[in-house]
């Protein structure tokens, strides 16, 4: 990392106050202080009855625009919601009855369960590595995660865009464990999902769909309203409906103070660089492989046995992590340092 890069990310450092040593990003983000105080200024504006939900409107564009200027889409093609099984949802409706659903065994809820609630549709589970090599002329789709919620193993993604377009499957990548610090291109992805609470640093309330022109055009609203209408404000009343274009007919209304938070979460990820948190994030999480006797997975992500007592021992310790399938389960973001890898390491029992 140059120093420039360094610069850019010390100083976003000193726009979080965690209590103790935050390893959960894998949970939930921190909120930056910038989104925390304009978080604040509109729960007062609506305390005090001075909140325009008309005013809100710019701020939620900007959103959009850094959204897609950071996963390599075009503005038009991302839809705003709340959560991401809402969009699962919606392509899930689209698929055909008896149509093939290829996921990963121990995928996360909210990539499958869409699919598999529908039942008229064929899921097949097989591992995450096996992805590629299983997608068959049946299959009409994969839903798969870049980064695994479990375990944080990356998705074969490369491979699996080959092999979806070798035989005309559509693909859907669930990145809400990875944008924010993975460098992906989603442009080359049928659909991405994306919840903004983790490494995008917004607050629940927030999730991205965005996807190719040919494949959201496939996609019918399952909830229109008034805010996926092409003029929102003069779609309030009456059955017709003058729907958006593009992704956004598949907008649902805001939850207002999600993105009025997510807005600033977004312009410090951009001023950082993803790049620059992709470095930070796996050096700090493979140093802490290294020291627990793991190999490098290039994810920001650690997961490892979790020997009896330790959640309770770092709760003890004002360390906060997680357990997960049975393991215990750190994760690395931005706001993370070298002392937090260090204070780690003494509180686990770990291979020297």
């Amino acid at each position: 990392m140059d120093q420039t890069a360094h610069a850019r990310l010390r100083r976003a450092q000193r726009e979080f106050s965690a209590h103790g040593t935050y390893l959960d990003t894998a949970t939930h983000g921190l909120t930056p202080h910038p989104a925390s105080q304009a978080l604040q200024g509109h729960t007062h504006e609506v305390a005090t009855g001075r909140f325009s939900p008309s005013a809100a409107d710019p701020g939620i564009e900007r959103t959009r625009a850094t959204y897609a200027r950071l996963t390599g889409v075009s503005p038009d093609r991302v839809a705003i919601g709340t959560h991401v099984a809402q969009f699962t949802g919606t392509v899930a409706a689209s698929l055909p009855s008896g149509a093939e659903v290829l996921v990963a065994v121990n995928e996360f809820s909210s990539t499958v369960h869409p699919f598999s609630t529908r039942g008229d549709l064929r899921v097949r589970e097989v591992p995450l590595e096996r992805l590629p090599e299983e997608v068959a002329p049946a299959t009409s789709l994969v839903a798969v995660s870049a980064v695994q919620s479990s375990n944080g193993a990356l998705a074969p993604l490369d491979d699996l865009v080959t092999a979806c377009a070798d035989h005309g499957a559509r693909l859907l990548v669930d990145t809400t464990q990875s944008a924010g610090w993975l460098p992906l291109d989603d442009d080359r992805f049928d659909y991405v999902v994306c919840g903004a609470y983790k490494w995008l640093l917004g607050t629940r309330g927030a999730a991205l769909l965005s996807g190719t022109t040919e494949a959201l055009a496939r996609l019918r609203p399952l909830a229109a309203n008034w805010y996926s209408g092409a003029e929102p404000w003069n779609s309030l009343y009456g059955a017709a409906l003058e729907q958006g274009t593009q992704a956004r007919r598949l907008d649902l209304p805001p939850v207002w103070p999600a993105w009025v938070a997510l807005e600033h979460s977004l312009a410090l990820i951009e001023r950082v660089g993803v790049e620059t948190i992709h470095e930070h994030d796996v050096a700090l999480a493979d140093r802490f492989r290294a020291e627990a006797g793991l190999e490098g997975q290039g994810s920001a992500i650690v997961s490892l046995p979790a020997v009896e007592g330790a959640a309770e021992r770092l709760a003890r310790a004002g360390v906060s992590a997680a357990v997960r399938d049975g393991r215990l389960r750190v994760s690395f973001h931005l706001y993370n340092t070298q002392a937090d890898v260090d204070h780690l390491v003494k509180l686990l029992p770990t291979p020297r």
